[in-house]
Order: C-alpha cells, then structure tokens, then sequence
C-alpha cells in the first residue's frame, strides 16, 4: 500500500513540476471547447458565456448519469446532475440520493507563464450511489482548486492538478486529496487521456478503496457541432478491489452555444 501511495506521490510530483517552453491555448475539441473534466477529476477549463452542455455517462451496473451545465459567464458556470445505477436491465434501480450540484469560478487566466486556476464545488459522485455508507463508490470532488497548462506539441498536450476536500460519506475519512492528469490530442478530432486520483479521502476501515489511487484511461472522439463521444477505463490500479477487468464507462458530450 505504502508502495503504490508513494509511486502516485511521485507521478503527481512530475506531474505539477513539468515545464515545457511555450504555452498555448486551450486544448482538446481542437482548442475550441476547453475539457471540464478528463475522465472525473475536474480541470480548469470552462464552458464559454451562453453555452449549454448536456453530458451522459453510462458506468457500471446499468447506471446513467444526465448533467446539463451552462456557462452563466466566461469565468463562471454551475450545473446540476442527476442518475441512478440498474436503470438498464430488469433489477429495481437504485436512485442517486439527491441530484448533484456544481459551481466552478476561473480566478486566473492562463498565459505564457502561468496556468489557468479554477476553484469550485462538485457534490456529483461517480460510479453509483451507495446508501449504506451514504456515499458514491468514488466519492465526489466537494470543495477544490484546480490548475490547468496547456501546450502546443504536435497538437495539444495539457497537465491538469488539484486539491479537493469532499464532504461525502458516514465515516469519519475526509482528509484532503490531491489529483493530476493529463491529456493529449491526436489530430483535430481525438484525444487520450490519463489521470490519477490519490483518493486520501478512501483509506480508513470502511474504505473501498486499497490505498493504490485510481488511475483512470480515456479516448475520445469529436463528430463537430460540439458532439464528443469518449470511452474510459476506469480503476487500472484495480483500488476498487471488486473488479477483475478495469471498469468501462462511456461519455457523451453535446456543447451548445446560443
């Protein structure tokens, strides 16, 4: 356990430290629809002024989760979710608690020197909710902080870390987390990306977690008009400990600018 947490320490170290040369503007979508998030970890990237974003996740156990977002200004957007898991198949679906809220503020812009900076809330967990421990099986960001960079390297290349402190779960494990990803893009129309969630907050006895982290893959498509359709691979690390494959998701995203 000390092994991996230590390894997911390193890897976020290099993470935040790297320095290529030159920035450059958003990436992902070809520059044009900044990334909000890459598979769960929130990045500093926001939805345009006037825009509305309709996002569908399809994960495990039949569940769906419906977000619909909008950006109130170009530094300010708030959204709210809502889903449950076995809605697909003939067992009784198991309700989110409560629909999920986020707000996100840009306090810095990125350029040359500096990243981009976000802070926000997210009360949306991820991969079903549990009601005997009164959390989702990933627990939500809650309060975070987030910086963003991105580079022109044959494409776009951009790193991606924060803190974040959730609020969720009956037990008493809410310790502040860390998280970094990264994602780049191949082309004008497909992206990769890689992230890794420390999960500080999942470790004490009622954890689900193993103490490894989770380390999530991503590869996303682009049809135009703001259409994305992306598919991950959750939980490489197996932290989860119920799985004997990693976990598959599917994303859909549609921006709409009005």
């Amino acid at each position: 356990m000390k092994t991996f947490r230590s390894t997911g320490l390193c890897i976020l170290a290099w993470i935040l430290l790297s320095a290529p040369v030159f920035g450059q503007g958003s990436a992902g979508t070809g520059g044009k629809i900044e990334p909000r998030y890459l598979v769960d970890i929130p990045t500093a990237g926001m939805l345009a002024k006037g825009s509305l974003a309709l996002d569908i996740d399809f994960y495990q156990e039949g569940g769906v989760l419906l977000g619909i977002s909008a950006g109130i200004f170009d530094r300010l957007s708030f959204g709210i979710s809502y889903g449950g898991s076995k809605l697909i198949g003939g067992e009784k679906p198991v309700m989110n608690d409560v629909p999920g809220v986020n707000l996100k503020i840009r306090v810095i812009e990125e350029n040359i020197a500096l990243p981009a900076i976000a802070i926000g809330f997210d009360s949306q967990g991820k991969d079903g909710y549990l009601k005997e421990l009164d959390r989702y099986r990933i627990k939500s960001a809650g309060v975070y902080a987030v910086a963003s960079k991105n580079y022109s390297l044959a494409g776009f290349f951009s790193i991606h870390g924060g803190v974040n402190y959730s609020f969720e779960g009956s037990d008493d494990d809410r310790d502040p987390n860390v998280f970094a990803g990264v994602e780049k893009t191949l082309g004008s129309v497909v992206s990769v990306t890689l992230e890794y969630n420390l999960a500080a907050n999942d470790t004490d006895h009622k954890a689900i977690g193993r103490g490894r982290g989770y380390i999530n893959a991503g590869f996303s498509l682009s049809f135009g008009g703001g259409l994305t359709l992306g598919v991950n691979v959750k939980d490489l690390a197996q932290n989860g400990g119920n799985l004997k494959v990693a976990n598959r998701t599917v994303h859909i995203e549609y921006v709409k600018s009005f």
